[in-house]
């Protein structure tokens, strides 16, 4: 194989030009790998100033609420906002005074002051918590009502359960001053009672009513002592639910009803303490005495109170003799309806039609039932042509229809048969 020149030349040249492709390629490899690390690199930073970004973010966050308190004072504008908020804690709040009067603010102003408190005071026998003797306390509270103001006396109407068995009577006034009283008189069938204290200081009196005009439907207000003297002169309001209402009362607790009541119903509070107190009408006239409420869970708004006009016969009587002077006739009595059956037909001889009526368990020698010729187990069904069936009606017709010297016609069965007789009614202990 001959060797030539041009040939070696034309070798040379086609060497030359592969290096420069492959050094050409080689670059763009290089080139490219560069790239590849470049974008690569640049990934990796930008989520790295993302990551550094957020982590100065919430440190700056919780830097600002760390030091916003103290930096408070120091933002622009801070001295403005103080000088807003403390201009609305110093601003002066608009306020009304509005003095309102109505009828009802007027009858109570007319007669509040009348109204005091009343404290039954007596002996309390030594027992495990209090072992001395004779020591008085507080038994019971309720209120009373100032109606009349003679020479250096002022008189008080209540109840007379609120002064039953009283060691001490103890008379608050509206300004607090406490003064004892002194009982003048008290009446177990009305329930009313009166008591004296100096009339120093009285300025108030209360004015009698009219309590036969009253009208269902009208306004009244109660004023009295709820639960003691802790509500001094409370007011509460209502209407005249009912008239002549007639309300059993056991007086001596021995589970019997001894006498009805002549009351008038309302719908104003009437609570414990309010005893004594006054009802009054719209003008401030004194038209009952507050007695008594049923007290069950089922019942409300039912309180009863005294007619003013009832009450002011006993009033009277209790000022001017202490008591009240009824008609007597001097027996002891048992209802009809008490007495079983067996007896009714072997004792008392009765006709199987005669059901009511009231049996004299006892006659008081030298009475009027007596001189009358009235005996023990004669049982009563008519006096004054009016039929009796109880011993409630028996008490009201003779203490309401009858009066001490009149004469009282009276029926009476005695072995079965009619018995009339006639009684001088006189003034006795017994009934």
């Amino acid at each position: 194989m001959g060797y030539f020149p041009e040939d070696e030349n034309e070798k040379k040249d086609g060497q030359n030009n592969h290096i420069t492709e492959l050094e050409a390629r080689l670059k763009r490899e290089e080139e490219e790998r560069q790239q590849r690390l470049k974008n690569k690199g640049n990934k990796t930073s930008k989520l790295g100033y993302f990551i550094s970004g957020l982590s100065g973010v919430v440190v700056g966050a919780l830097l600002l609420w760390l030091l916003l308190p103290s930096l408070a004072n120091q933002l622009p504008g801070s001295n403005e906002i103080n000088s807003i908020s403390s201009e609305s804690s110093n601003s002066t709040i608009n306020q009304t005074a509005t003095e309102v009067t109505t009828d009802v603010t007027n009858a109570v102003e007319k007669v509040s002051s009348a109204v005091v408190g009343i404290t039954n005071i007596q002996k309390v026998a030594p027992n495990f918590w209090n072992q001395s003797t004779g020591t008085e306390q507080a038994v019971g509270s309720g209120s009373g009502i100032v109606y009349k103001v003679e020479k250096d006396f002022a008189f008080i109407v209540t109840n007379h359960h609120v002064v039953e068995g009283a060691e001490q009577i103890e008379v608050t006034l509206e300004d607090g001053e406490k003064v004892e009283a002194q009982l003048v008189g008290s009446d177990i069938w009305t329930d009313l009672a009166i008591i004296s204290i100096p009339s120093e200081g009285i300025e108030t009196v209360a004015q009698f009513g009219d309590s036969d005009v009253l009208k269902q439907g009208e306004t009244v207000i109660a004023i009295g002592n709820p639960l003691g003297l802790e509500f001094y002169g409370s007011v509460t309001t209502g209407v005249i639910s009912g008239k002549d209402r007639s309300v059993p009362v056991d007086l001596n607790e021995d589970g019997v009803e001894d006498w009805s009541t002549e009351v008038l119903q309302t719908d104003a509070a009437i609570n414990q303490g309010n005893s004594g107190g006054a009802l009054i009408n719209i003008a401030g006239d004194l038209i009952g005495i507050n007695s008594m409420k049923i007290a069950q869970s089922s019942v409300e708004g039912l309180g009863f109170a005294i007619p003013i006009n009832s009450a002011i016969p006993i009033i009277d009587q209790l000022e001017k003799h202490g008591e009240v002077q009824r008609p007597t006739m001097g027996i002891s009595l048992v209802d009809l309806t008490e007495v079983p059956a067996y007896y009714q037909q072997q004792t008392l001889q009765l006709p199987e039609e005669v059901t009511n009526g009231v049996v004299i368990s006892q006659v008081v020698r030298g009475s009027a039932a007596d001189k009358a010729g009235l005996q023990q187990y004669d049982v009563i069904v008519e006096m004054d042509g009016q039929k009796i069936e109880n011993s409630i009606q028996l008490r009201k017709h003779l203490y309401n229809e009858k009066a001490i010297g009149d004469t009282l016609q009276i029926k009476v069965y005695r072995e079965g048969e009619i018995v009339e007789a006639q009684l001088e009614l006189v003034e006795n202990a017994q009934l």
